[in-house]
């Protein structure tokens, strides 16, 4: 156990809420157990259940995030509200960047849309990097569209080749093995992560922002164009937050449920139960606003200049451990 490095988590996660309660952020505490979960077939998840010796025994989801719960805050009038709680992911390979159970971030602005939210998280920035912090972390953040990000790491515009049969087209032209099955969200990322995401400037915390629509998302299009209000935030190599404009359109929630969960039904090797009237906490009483997920130990590790979240989490998941 390394006392300073605990010691530096706990002062770095003081530093984080009172950032928030300075900014007159409300801290909220919701479950970690779910009864259903928002649909996302790029997630696998961790499901548990609830024995009851005089009813039927019931299942329940160690929550991705805790987006779930505070989207139902924001709908009964809670205000600009931020947390800090265990996450879990189900079906990834424990080290570096990933752990089962993890520390998230995660906080809404009302008011505000996904490029104001740059600001805002420039500023939690400048509140916990010092003199001694390297400059790759250091705001002001690099800023650069994904399709301006896609030109020039492939060579190809995403606009001018957005249908699948040409991402197919350029797959070939790239020299990217794909499978006739493969469909244009796979095709997407198989370019991505092996020709763009890998070079991506690290220099500065670098915002990918303005991403595909056919990624289907609980962000808010960008109206008159094929890309959603999303952003990613890439620093020392690595993804660390993810922020939308949050939809807010019950129509769009609804279909958006409704197609992920039949995706998900499809591959997940486990389903899980969805709420059809979650769409409802929508429409007049949800505010216009922004939120930000943020992976805590990724954060620390960087700034503590560990080489991987198992040095800054007390008691990491290992899978050797017995």
């Amino acid at each position: 156990m390394n006392w300073d490095i605990v010691k530096e988590r706990a002062n770095i996660t003081a530093e984080v809420r009172n950032f928030f309660t300075e900014r007159k952020y409300m801290e909220v505490d919701t479950p970690l157990l779910s009864p259903d979960l928002i649909p996302e077939s790029s997630i696998e998840i961790f499901k548990s259940t609830m024995l009851n010796p005089y009813r039927k025994n019931k299942d329940l989801f160690l929550i991705p995030s805790p987006e779930i719960w505070m989207k139902k805050l924001l709908s009964a009038g809670s205000g600009n509200i931020f947390q800090i709680c265990k996450s879990f992911r189900n079906s990834e390979q424990s080290g570096k960047q990933h752990n089962p159970e993890f520390t998230m971030l995660e906080w809404y602005k009302t008011g505000y849309s996904y490029l104001d939210n740059i600001a805002e998280t420039e500023d939690l920035f400048s509140a916990l990097v010092t003199d001694d912090t390297p400059d790759h972390l250091k705001p002001p953040f690099r800023r650069m569209t994904m399709e301006e990000a896609f030109t020039t790491y492939t060579g190809y515009s995403l606009e001018d080749n957005y249908e699948e049969k040409q991402l197919r087209e350029v797959c070939l032209a790239l020299n990217i093995d794909w499978d006739i099955e493969d469909d244009w969200e796979v095709l997407f990322n198989r370019i991505f992560l092996q020709l763009v995401e890998p070079a991506l400037p690290q220099d500065k915390p670098l915002v990918l922002y303005n991403y595909p629509s056919k990624i289907k998302t609980l962000a808010k299009d960008l109206k008159g164009s094929i890309w959603s209000e999303r952003w990613e935030l890439y620093a020392g190599g690595m993804e660390l937050a993810n922020c939308f404009t949050e939809e807010k359109d019950r129509a769009k929630i609804k279909r958006y449920y409704e197609e992920e969960k039949a995706v998900k039904d499809r591959i997940s090797p486990v389903s899980h139960p969805v709420d059809d009237e979650y769409h409802k906490f929508f429409g007049p009483s949800f505010p216009d606003c922004s939120g930000v997920a943020m992976g805590m130990d990724r954060l620390i590790m960087l700034l503590t200049g560990e080489h991987s979240i198992e040095g800054v989490i007390l008691f990491p998941y290992s899978d050797t451990s017995r």
